[in-house]
C-alpha cells in the first residue's frame, strides 16, 4: 500500500510514465508526498492554496468549513494514524452490527411488555422516518463542522437512545426513543462511509466500503442467541442498556485518531476556523438555517411522519377518524410543497435535493428501484415475519431470529461478490435486472411455501433467495445513480438514493402494519372458539400470550395460527406486486462503464492508482476526465490494500477498475 496526498495538477510532467505523458495536455490528478505538498503549498487561510483545479474552482470556493477542515487534517495523516482510524471503524462496525442483530429480537418483547405488540410497525415507521430524514442534516453537519465533531455527536445521540429505550415505561416513551436511536444509528452509518471515501482512492474504495458489513456474517448467528440469553438471565431492558457503555468504548480508537490529527493540523496553523467564528448570534442562526436547509428538512420530516405513522395506525373502523385523515392530508401537502421549496434559489440556496438530478432518467429509475426494493423487504421480512415464526411455526426465539437474518446473511455475501464482479466487468445494469428477477422469484416462492408446517430449510431458503436478489440489485442501482451525476452531484445523489431507500422501507412497514391491524383482530374474533373469544384483544396485543399460552393443536392455537397465516399471505401478495416494477425500472437505467466515474480525494489515502490511465469521462456529461496517475516515481507499485468490507445499511456504490 502507498500513501500520498492527492492534488490536481494542470502542468505537464515529462518524467512520468508513458501513459501519463499521453495525458500531458489534459487535466489530471497527481499523487505527491504529503510533506512535499506542505512545503510547496503552505496554508495561508485560503483553501484554494491546497487544491488548484480549473474544473473544480466553483466547488472549492463553495466548500463548507467542515470539508476544508477535513482536507487539511488529511494532510497530517501517517500510515499508523490511518491504521488506528480504520481499526476504530472496524470496532464501531462490529459493535453496531452486534447491537442491531441483538436488539431487533427485543422489539416485540418491549412492545408486548406495554401490551402494544400491534404497534411494532409504528415503532418501525418512526425508525424509518428518522433514518430517512437524518441523513441529509448529519452529512451537512459533517461538512459544516467537521468529521470528528459529527462522529462524536452521533455516538452521543445513539447512547441517549439506548438509555431512553432501556428506561421506557410505556410504548410512547419507547417510540420516542427511536428518534434518538435512529438518528445516532444513521449518523454513524453515513459518517463511516464518508470517512472511507475521504481516505481511499477509487480503485480501493469499493472494497474498503464493504468493511462495515463484514461483521454481519458472524453476528447474524450470534445476535438471536445473545438476545435469548439476555431475556432469560436479565431482561429486555438490559438488552438495550449495555450498548450505552459498549458503543462509546468502541468509538475511542477512531475518536483519538481524529482528535490527535486535528490537533496536529491546528499546531501547524493550517486548520480552518469554526464556521461560526466571527458571526453574531443572528448571523450564526441564519448561516446554519441556509447551510442545513432547515425548513426543507422540516417539510420532508413532517410530510413522511404525518403520512406514514397514521397509515400504520389505521384499521378497518378507523378510516372515519378525522384526526388521522387530517394528518394524512397535511403530510401529503408537506411533501407536495417540498419540491417547490428546494427549487427556490432564494429560500434554499443550499438545497439538499439538486433539481438537475431529477431530470435524468437513470437517476429517477435508480431512486424508484431503491424505494420499491426496500418496500418489499419490509413487507416480506420485517416487522412481522418473526412474530409469524414464533406463533405459526412455533420456533424458538433463537431459531426465529436466525431464519429472519438469513436475508442479511445472503444479501451481504451477494453484495460483496457482485462488487468484485463489477470491479472487473465494469458494468452494472445486468446485475440489477438479474437481481430484480431473483427477488421477485423469491417472493413468489415465499408466498407459496411460507405455510404452517413448512420446514426450517424451506423458510430459511426462500428468505435467503430474496436476500440474494436484494444484494445483487441494490449496489449496482446506486452505482448507476452515481454514474449519472456530475462530480458536484455525486454526494447528493448518493444521499438521495439512501433516503429513498429508507422511505421505501418506512412505507413498506406502514403498509404491513395497516394490513396486520386490519386483519388479525378481525380474524381472531372470527376464528377463536367461544371459550377464548373474550381474549381476542389480549392475544392480538401480546406475542408471548399468542405463542406460548396454548399448545399446538389446541382449538385456540389453531385459530390464532390461521389468523396469522392468512394475514401473512396477504402481506406477501402485496410484496410480490411491489417487486414487479423493479424489473421494469431496471431497463430504464443506462449501462455505463463504471471505470469512467471520477472522484477526487485529498491527503494521505489508502491505495494509489499506478495503472495505465485510459481516456475517461464523467458518465452522462461527456467531459474528458482522465484517471488519477502517479507523478512521483518514488512511490513505485501499489501494495495490497486494507481488508475489504461493505455496509449492508448504508451502501455506497463508487467502483473503479
Amino acid at each position: 500500500m502507498r500513501y500520498g496526498t492527492i492534488v490536481n495538477d494542470v502542468s505537464t510532467d515529462h518524467n512520468t510514465s508513458d501513459s501519463a505523458r499521453r495525458l500531458s495536455h489534459r487535466r489530471r490528478s497527481s499523487v505527491v508526498p504529503t510533506e512535499k505538498l506542505m512545503a510547496m503549498r503552505p496554508y495561508n487561510g485560503d483553501h484554494e492554496a491546497l487544491i488548484d483545479s480549473d474544473d473544480d474552482d466553483a466547488s472549492v470556493a463553495s466548500a463548507q468549513a467542515g470539508v476544508k477542515r477535513l482536507e487539511v487534517i488529511a494532510s497530517t495523516w501517517s500510515k499508523s494514524s490511518l491504521y488506528v482510524a480504520y481499526f476504530g471503524i472496524c470496532m464501531l462496525a462490529y459493535a453496531t452490527s452486534l447491537e442491531g442483530q441483538t436488539t431487533v429480537n427485543l422489539t416485540i418483547y418491549a412492545t408486548s411488555a406495554f401490551s402494544a405488540h400491534s404497534n411494532v410497525a409504528t415503532v418501525m415507521v418512526v425508525q424509518g422516518v428518522v433514518l430517512s430524514v437524518v441523513k441529509p442534516p448529519m452529512s451537512k453537519l459533517a461538512d459544516v463542522f467537521g468529521r470528528f465533531e459529527a462522529f462524536t455527536l452521533s455516538v452521543f445521540i445513539f447512547s441517549i437512545g439506548y438509555i431512553q429505550q432501556a428506561a421506557s415505561h410505556n410504548v410512547e416513551t419507547y417510540a420516542a426513543a427511536q428518534i434518538f436511536y435512529a438518528a445516532g444509528s444513521t449518523g454513524l452509518q453515513i459518517l463511516i462511509q464518508i470517512f472511507i471515501a475521504d481516505t481511499s482512492d477509487l480503485v480501493n474504495r469499493a472494497l474498503c466500503s464493504t468493511l462495515p458489513a463484514m461483521p454481519f456474517l458472524i453476528n447474524v448467528w450470534i445476535g438471536a442467541p445473545l438476545a435469548e440469553t439476555l431475556l432469560r438471565r436479565a431482561s429486555w431492558r438490559w438488552g438495550y442498556g449495555i450498548w450505552a457503555v459498549i458503543l462509546p468504548i468502541a468509538y475511542l480508537p477512531l475518536a483519538l485518531a481524529l482528535f490527535i490529527n486535528q490537533r496536529k493540523a491546528a499546531a501547524k496553523g493550517i486548520l480552518p476556523p469554526s464556521p461560526l467564528q466571527g458571526r453574531g448570534y443572528w448571523q450564526a442562526i441564519k448561516h446554519l438555517w441556509l447551510e442545513l436547509d432547515v425548513f426543507g428538512l422540516v417539510l420532508i420530516c413532517a410530510g413522511f411522519s404525518l403520512l406514514l405513522i397514521p397509515l400504520s395506525l389505521i384499521s378497518d373502523g378507523d378510516w372515519n377518524n378525522h384526526g388521522l385523515l387530517a394528518m394524512l392530508v397535511i403530510g401529503a401537502l408537506c411533501l407536495a410543497v417540498f419540491p417547490f421549496w428546494e427549487r427556490s434559489k432564494t429560500f434554499a440556496p443550499r438545497a439538499f435535493f439538486p433539481g438537475s438530478l431529477f431530470k435524468k432518467r437513470t437517476v429517477l429509475a435508480g431512486f424508484a428501484i431503491s424505494f420499491f426494493y426496500f418496500m418489499t423487504y419490509y413487507l416480506s421480512v420485517y416487522p412481522y415475519f418473526q412474530s409469524y415464526l414464533l406463533v405459526v411455526q412455533s420456533q424458538s426465539i433463537a431459531s426465529a431470529g436466525q431464519i429472519v437474518q438469513m436475508w442479511t446473511f445472503a444479501a451481504t455475501i451477494t453484495s460483496f461478490l457482485v462488487s468484485l464482479a463489477i470491479k472487473y466487468t465494469k458494468h452494472y445494469k445486468y446485475f440489477i435486472t438479474t437481481g430484480a428477477c431473483i427477488n421477485l422469484l423469491g417472493l413468489i416462492l415465499m408466498h407459496t411455501f411460507r405455510v404452517e408446517g413448512a420446514s426450517v430449510a424451506v423458510l430459511a431458503g426462500t428468505t435467503a433467495l430474496v436476500g440474494v436478489g436484494g444484494g445483487m440489485l441494490n449496489v449496482p442501482a446506486q452505482l448507476g445513480v452515481q454514474a449519472s451525476a456530475s462530480h458536484q452531484e455525486v454526494a447528493a445523489a448518493t444521499a438521495i438514493f439512501l433516503t429513498f431507500l429508507e422511505v421505501g422501507g418506512a412505507t413498506g412497514s406502514a403498509i404491513s402494519g395497516a394490513i396486520w391491524s386490519a386483519n388479525v383482530p378481525h380474524k381472531l374474533a372470527l376464528y377463536l372458539p367461544v371459550e377464548t373469544q373474550d381474549q381476542a384483544t389480549a392475544i392480538y396485543k401480546n406475542i408471548t400470550l399468542a405463542s406460548s399460552e396454548w399448545q399446538m393443536g389446541d382449538p385456540t392455537r389453531v385459530a390464532i395460527n390461521r389468523a396469522y397465516q392468512e394475514t401473512m399471505s396477504k402481506t406477501l401478495w402485496v410484496a410480490v406486486c411491489v417487486a414487479v416494477p423493479v424489473i421494469l425500472l431496471s431497463f430504464l437505467m443506462e449501462n455505463y462503464k463504471l471505470d469512467e466515474i471520477e472522484q477526487h480525494v485529498t491527503g494521505v489515502v489508502i491505495g494509489v492508482d499506478t495503472d495505465t490511465a485510459p481516456r475517461s469521462r464523467s458518465a452522462g456529461h461527456g467531459a474528458s476526465l482522465p484517471r488519477r496517475v502517479s507523478t512521483d516515481s518514488a512511490l513505485g507499485e501499489s501494495e495490497p490494500m486494507l481488508s475489504p468490507g461493505r455496509s449492508a445499511q448504508v451502501r455506497r456504490g463508487s467502483k473503479d477498475s
